[in-house]
């Protein structure tokens, strides 16, 4: 036996297992018996804590709670908190969230006033040769000759002004496609442009006819003997209701055989309804009706040449070069961004009042939450007067610089456009340049209006585009399609301007730096090719044009 072994052999040499735990119930019970953990003559208030301190012992998760208490027990102590006194948490907001560009620019203008650096920036804007060689339009019509037609179509294009071009090219590559007659498209009267313009108010209708006499034919209407089957009711024909983007194989493999049933169909609405990749016999018609066969009305042309002669008129001085800006500013792009801005209460019973008028109950769904910060922050608000005049200022254009504005109605103007006037004060727009009598014929006409403004920004030197939309992105196309593949447009980063501008320690030179950063990326991207479900009329590049054998040192060819 082991000499430690105390216990009555079992024939094993192994050790005996410890004792029992404390907390065996026997010894539970054991605990409560006086004279051992409650020994007599202690006063109440002794049994009561030692009674609390007993339950914590046995519940030993409680301790887990103990930094906890000890911290609550300190604030208590140090008086950072009361019973008494809601304790407020300040959040600051996120940068870029708040627009404080009013603030910005009261803090810039006397260095930005005071700086005589600036070069000639539209002199050396595109200063980058593009090493790939430049581009030139590449449209040539076919040699005609047409098989029997397979009906005819007629499209409602709908929108503003360049959505219903989009209407009218696609509409001309489709019926070129199906080998049928396309009718004059129809434009749909819509409840936020209110523009009851006709096809031939916009565009000259004859030009468009016979640009396109050997790839499309085209008809002011529908034969009388086809519209007596309808009884002269366009809604009586057949409506095809057509989803956006669809790939040309819908069109032959669902409309052509109805198209042959019926010989007319009607497709309305139209805007965006062909896929922006086709085979190269359609894209060829949508560049062909694009940058060939539109051609604004003689109105139109005549009045918005005479507005580019006068800007080039009145910067002679500098080459007869002026900078376009297209500003979205316009009380309904105000609303729908939802954005805030500085016009407190005023501002917000305007915009709540615009959303109701344009979009009712669009905005007040229930549990829609607008977060006009997040939207900011995310390079959605359009830019105010402001802030375009800031960016345009870092980006090296001088107090000298000609800018035309294209835009609409601007949003509370007396206020929101004295800064950019104060910075450029050489800005014209149509009403400064035309008198009341030669914009009699546009005014309530919003797509004649936008028409003007088109040409005159077609042949500036350079173009801003700062918010987006069918606008710029036609522009910017056509730009392409005139200057040697080049866009020549500032597109800026948005995101980085929503940052910038909410930064109060920003100094005048950190701040034109970034600018000049932005102005450079803008010209590096002037040259761009079509990727994969890009728009062919914001990159005509290589479907409308050809490149040419240029060398490396070769530069885009000037606008002007």
């Amino acid at each position: 036996m082991h000499p430690y072994n105390r216990l009555p052999s079992s024939g094993h040499t192994t050790p005996s297992p410890p004792p029992s735990p404390l907390r065996s119930p026997r010894l539970r019970h054991a605990r409560s018996k006086p004279g051992r953990f409650n020994p007599p003559g202690r006063s109440l208030v002794q049994r009561l804590t030692w009674h609390v301190l007993s339950v914590l012992i046995r519940r030993q998760g409680v301790f887990l709670f103990a930094p906890l208490l000890y911290i609550s027990g300190m604030l208590l102590y140090m008086g950072s908190v009361s019973f008494d006194v809601v304790p407020v948490i300040k959040h600051r907001p996120a940068p870029g969230s708040v627009y404080r560009s009013p603030q910005l620019y009261a803090k810039l203008r006397p260095e930005m006033d005071a700086d005589n650096s600036s070069t000639d920036a539209i002199s050396t804007i595109w200063k980058h040769s593009y090493k790939g060689g430049e581009w030139k339009p590449c449209t040539n019509g076919s040699s005609g000759g047409f098989p029997e037609s397979n009906g005819y179509i007629y499209v409602e294009a709908n929108g503003g002004l360049n959505q219903q071009r989009t209407s009218i090219c696609n509409a001309v590559a489709v019926a070129g496609y199906l080998n049928a007659t396309l009718v004059i498209p129809n434009f749909h009267y819509h409840s936020i442009w209110r523009d009851p313009s006709k096809f031939g108010d916009i565009y000259d209708e004859n030009y468009f006819v016979s640009a396109l006499e050997n790839d499309v034919q085209v008809v002011n209407k529908i034969p009388e003997y086809i519209m007596e089957r309808f009884d002269n009711n366009m809604s009586n024909v057949y409506n095809f209701r057509i989803k956006a983007f669809s790939p040309v194989q819908y069109y032959r493999d669902l409309v052509l055989p109805k198209l042959l049933e019926e010989k007319v169909i009607r497709i309305s609405p139209f805007a965006n309804r062909l896929s922006f990749d086709a085979p190269p016999a359609v894209q060829h018609l949508r560049c062909l009706a694009n940058y060939e066969a539109l051609r604004f009305s003689s109105p139109i042309l005549t009045l918005g040449e005479a507005l580019v002669a006068r800007m080039k008129e009145r910067s002679a001085k500098y080459g007869g070069k002026y900078i376009s800006v297209h500003l979205r500013f316009e009380e309904d792009m105000v609303a729908f961004s939802c954005c805030v801005f500085d016009g407190g209460k005023q501002e917000r019973e305007d915009m709540e009042a615009a959303r109701e008028r344009g979009w009712k109950g669009k905005f007040t769904k229930p549990g829609r939450v607008i977060r006009p910060g997040a939207i900011r922050i995310n390079g959605k608000c359009p830019l105010t007067p402001l802030e375009v005049g800031l960016m345009l200022r870092g980006m090296g254009f001088d107090k000298r610089t000609f800018i035309y504005l294209a835009s609409g109605k601007i949003y509370n103007a007396d206020k929101t456009m004295a800064p950019l006037l104060e910075m450029f004060p050489n800005l014209r727009t149509k009403e400064m340049l035309a008198s009341d009598e030669e914009l009699a014929p546009f005014k309530n006409y919003s797509s004649r209006m936008a028409a003007l403004d088109y040409t005159v920004c077609l042949h500036s030197e350079v173009f801003v585009t700062t918010q987006g939309g069918n606008f710029p992105h036609f522009l910017m196309g056509h730009r392409r399609y005139l200057y040697g593949g080049h866009s020549k447009t500032i597109r800026p980063d948005k995101r980085k301007l929503a940052v910038l501008f909410d930064n109060p320690n920003i100094g005048w030179k950190s701040f034109k730096r970034q600018m000049l950063n932005m102005r450079s990326h803008s010209d590096s991207k002037g040259f761009e090719v079509k990727r994969p479900n890009d728009s062919i009329y914001t990159f005509p590049c290589p479907d409308c044009m050809c490149r040419t054998n240029k060398t490396e040192d070769s530069k885009p060819s000037s606008p002007m």
